[in-house]
């Protein structure tokens, strides 16, 4: 069955036009081994689990999420990530601690881009998290990034509506309005869905993010799903060219379009590589 990736990082409620930070994959995919390199990321506060988004390993050391989920500078006081694709089955408790399983791997520092704020965090959100060595090693592949402004190529492309994306994470499937939340559908299992390009380069969109579909037919992204990769290309394409990551989405019931952070601008892939020659 067919389920929704959800894009909010439920841990923020920032808004701009009915924006909100996204969480998980909703009408998607489970993913199983198909993308062994996107994790989850778990931020914690004052020593305890307070919020999850998701990311994509760029090496064994190198993770790259959402700017919103590395946060401002001392906004979280520690973070770890899950490579399971199935975390809620392997969860284990260590000490009392949730998601303290034996492949947990800690992160030894997080960083959002330099012009990052929570109040538009939409405008410059991507964030870099290095994790403790030796990370996490043995996978077939990783992400890549993707070559400078490759994006700018669809807006000039005709029926680009028809363009494909690969949105991967462990955010919700399925979220309801707050009378309903406990019927919220959350599982932190990784699944994938195929959006489609709505929007591109002016609008509400800039020269910065993407809007792309959410809805039963595309699937899309939810609450969880904030930091996750969205793939150049269906999932047959089998490619780990990381376009955008996702964003936020325009409600609470994470339908409609959702907008995801080009990583192909100059000053983003500047900043990865900073930590990522």
């Amino acid at each position: 069955m067919k389920r929704k990736i959800l894009m909010l990082a439920g841990a923020f409620v920032a808004l701009l036009s009915g924006a909100f930070p996204a969480l998980a994959i909703t009408d998607g995919e489970l993913d199983g081994s198909k993308h062994p390199y996107v994790v989850l990321l778990l931020m914690e506060v004052g020593g305890h689990p307070a919020f999850r988004c998701s990311g994509t390993l760029l090496s064994p050391t190198v993770l790259l999420t959402a700017g919103h989920c590395a946060g401002q500078p001392g906004e979280f006081s520690g973070m770890r990530v899950f490579t399971e694709s199935d975390v809620q089955a392997g969860i284990g408790i260590t000490n009392n601690y949730p998601f303290a399983g034996p492949n947990a791997v800690e992160a030894v520092e997080w960083h959002a881009h330099p012009l990052f704020t929570e109040a538009a965090f939409f405008l410059h959100d991507v964030g870099i998290v290095i994790l403790q060595s030796p990370g996490v090693t043995g996978l077939p592949k990783y992400g890549t990034l993707p070559a400078l402004n490759v994006l700018d190529q669809l807006k000039t492309q005709r029926g680009h509506q028809d363009t494909t994306f690969t949105a991967v994470g462990y955010g919700l499937q399925a979220a309801f309005p707050d009378a309903a939340s406990w019927k919220d559908e959350a599982s932190r299992t990784r699944y994938f869905a195929t959006p489609r390009l709505i929007q591109i380069n002016g609008g509400g969109v800039g020269d910065f993010s993407l809007l792309l579909s959410n809805n039963h037919a595309t699937g899309g992204t939810c609450f969880g799903d904030s930091g996750g990769p969205n793939f150049i290309g269906s999932d047959d394409t089998e490619t780990t060219i990381v376009a955008a990551v996702t964003s936020y989405g325009k409600n609470g019931n994470c339908a409609g379009t959702g907008g995801v952070f080009r990583i192909d601008r100059q000053n983003v892939l500047d900043f990865i590589h900073l930590y990522f020659p």
